[in-house]
């Protein structure tokens, strides 16, 4: 999977799905000079087209003209997270390397088999999230390495909001099967904390829900109402292989707004990270006795979503591992599939996967720069 691509230049890209988040991707991937995004495909040609358009890219269509398309080399795959696995299955099945936005899949078998099937063919996965790589959470990793707070023992995240039923024209899918406050956000923190601490081998957890339905706040949908499938509220403590343990709280239930807390605490102080959503932020490092935090301002690349991609892009062409792998959002879902088993047993639950700690990225690496 690592033999250097025998073609030069940039990297030939297709889009499929061209959704809100296609056009945070799109502002990058459209700048980035070792990357050349030649198609936008979606099952609804009609946004196919018009986000084409918005962006200067001449050719838009249906999924499959992506597929087949003989210049695109990588997939980025912004579907919703039911087709995730189905396009992802496909691309490989083409030949085409592939970039998903998170989740990786939405239960541990369709991950494994595209995990297999991917590696069969000597392709290459990647996934969301790719926030750690931008400087934020990469300089926080810097101060951890270099032991600034010591030997790291334990950590705080916490997500908190009312919900996004408020503001959200059309919110119902995120208190669906594969979403709620655990799988939509999940991901953000638990691959910050992997990063930080490495595997995680077990998890115990609870999750409750307030009401069994929701209204649409805002939009055309407004006072409509939808089911909600899923736990609102999951505290979760994880293990994990070192030895270290964190406690999370991912909840649509709080009236307080406390979004990307995360703080990891070593022998010799506690570090607060910047918001894990995001790819940059300045971070803390508060000492025994000391009255105020230290100040560490972020840095290195803080470009935003489409890093991960660009990574996977020069990567390929240098025969070397990309960095946001398909095996590390794999074992992102497996944990949070096992902290829903969790808090639906009330047991703990063992993670069997594993993911190795991604290489460092350099602080002087440019995405603005073209090197292919």
């Amino acid at each position: 999977m690592n033999v250097p691509s025998t073609r030069r230049g940039p990297v030939g890209v297709a889009v499929i799905g061209a959704g809100n988040i296609s056009k945070q991707y799109l502002d990058n991937l459209t700048k980035f000079p070792d990357l050349k995004v030649l198609v936008i495909a979606d099952l609804f040609e009609e946004a196919a087209e018009a986000r084409a358009k918005e962006y200067g890219i001449a050719e838009f269509g249906s999924p499959e003209l992506a597929l087949n398309h003989p210049d695109v080399e990588l997939i980025v795959n912004l579907t919703i997270p039911a087709a995730h696995v189905e396009v992802a299955t496909a691309a490989v099945n083409a030949g085409k390397h592939v970039w998903t936005e998170k989740p990786f899949s939405l239960d541990r078998e369709s991950g494994q088999a595209l995990l297999k099937t991917a590696d069969a063919a000597g392709i290459r996965l990647g996934c969301a999230p790719d926030t750690f790589l931008g400087a934020g959470l990469q300089t926080a990793r810097r101060i951890i390495e270099r032991g600034d707070i010591g030997t790291p023992l334990t950590a705080l995240t916490m997500f908190q909001t009312p919900g996004p039923e408020s503001w959200h024209p059309n919110p119902s899918f995120l208190f669906a099967h594969g979403a709620g406050p655990l799988f939509d956000m999940g991901p953000y923190y638990i691959t910050a904390l992997v990063q930080a601490f490495g595997s995680v081998r077990k998890v115990a957890a609870v999750g409750s829900k307030s009401k069994e339905t929701r209204v649409v706040g805002s939009g055309p949908k407004a006072g409509e109402e939808f089911p909600v499938q899923v736990p609102t509220h999951v505290s979760a403590m994880l293990q994990f292989e070192t030895g270290a343990s964190s406690h999370s709280v991912f909840s649509f239930e709080s009236p307080r707004l406390r979004m990307g807390f995360v703080e990891i605490t070593g022998t010799e102080g506690t570090l607060e990270l910047p918001d894990p959503n995001y790819f940059d932020g300045d971070l803390k490092i508060w000492r025994p006795g000391a009255e105020e935090a230290e100040i560490i301002p972020a840095t290195g690349p803080a470009n935003g979503r489409g890093m991960g991609a660009l990574d996977m892009a020069r990567s390929l062409r240098a025969g070397v591992p990309h960095r946001a792998q398909g095996t590390l959002a794999y074992h992102v879902v497996d944990t949070l599939v096992s902290i829903s088993e969790s808090a639906e047993t009330g047991t703990f639950v063992g993670v069997d996967s594993s993911a190795a700690v991604s290489p460092a990225l350099p602080e002087d690496w440019d995405p603005m720069a073209a090197t292919l």
